[in-house]
């Protein structure tokens, strides 16, 4: 379903402190203009069959979510190629594509859209979108007027009203107040069981334990390892106590 080869995200940053367009000219004419370069990611390359759900671990900084981000084609790499197999939903920015001047009912059909489902398929959804929410007569208010938790929830519910073929994930959800986050946790599970393929990135190793048949381990960019998630989760311990 994915095939990563040689992923690369490389970020050149300038340490001068140039306060306007004709300084950078006149530095960049001169060749007073240095950059050190970030690797993001270096030279990743994995493989995921159908159906599996992979965690991906490691300390902050270590190119989860940018991994992430190349994967759902929000970044490109600078380097190597993703392959996919299928229609890809990322839960990674909830929100990021709204309309916050148009109601919640517009930004259904506008987000799905951007999602890719068509129009007729998402008014099939519609009212499954809404009752999920819990936002009632909220759905025709304006967006700016939502609190960040009736934002979460609408996207949320967006989101995961389709039936993707890859779903990739920046942590399990924490959308809304407990009760709605204990749905939608049943709901990503429901996801899962279903033949959906995953990938989840969490700091909550129990849970990758838990719920993923292999685990991608990242640091600084670097594969540290893929394989077996009790053991490659074991490692990852193992290391942390020795920092």
């Amino acid at each position: 379903m994915i095939k990563a080869e040689n992923i690369t995200v490389c970020y050149r940053m300038s340490h001068d402190r140039i306060r306007s367009i004709k300084e950078y000219l006149v530095a960049l004419v001169k060749g007073k203009i240095k950059y050190e370069e970030f690797y993001a990611l270096n030279d990743v390359s994995f493989e995921i069959k159908k159906g599996e759900v992979i965690g991906i671990i490691g300390n902050n900084g270590a190119g989860k979510s940018t991994l992430l981000k190349v994967i759902s084609g929000i970044l490109r790499p600078t380097k190597g190629t993703v392959s996919l197999q299928g229609n890809v939903v990322p839960m990674l920015e909830l929100g990021s594509g709204f309309d916050y001047d148009l109601t919640g009912r517009e930004n259904v059909f506008l987000n799905g859209a951007i999602l890719g489902y068509s129009e007729e398929y998402l008014k099939e959804k519609y009212d499954e979108i809404v009752a999920f929410s819990e936002l009632g007569d909220f759905i025709e208010s304006p967006v700016r007027n939502y609190s960040s938790g009736m934002v979460m929830r609408l996207a949320f519910s967006i989101a995961s009203m389709v039936n993707p073929d890859i779903l990739i994930v920046d942590e399990i959800l924490a959308v809304g107040d407990m009760e709605f986050q204990e749905k939608s946790y049943a709901r990503m599970m429901e996801l899962m069981s279903h033949g959906t393929t995953v990938l989840l990135v969490s700091h909550n190793l129990d849970q990758v334990r838990d719920r993923c048949d292999r685990v991608i381990w990242l640091e600084h960019g670097n594969v540290v390892a893929i394989g077996e998630t009790q053991e490659i989760c074991d490692r990852y311990v193992e290391s942390m106590r020795k920092t």
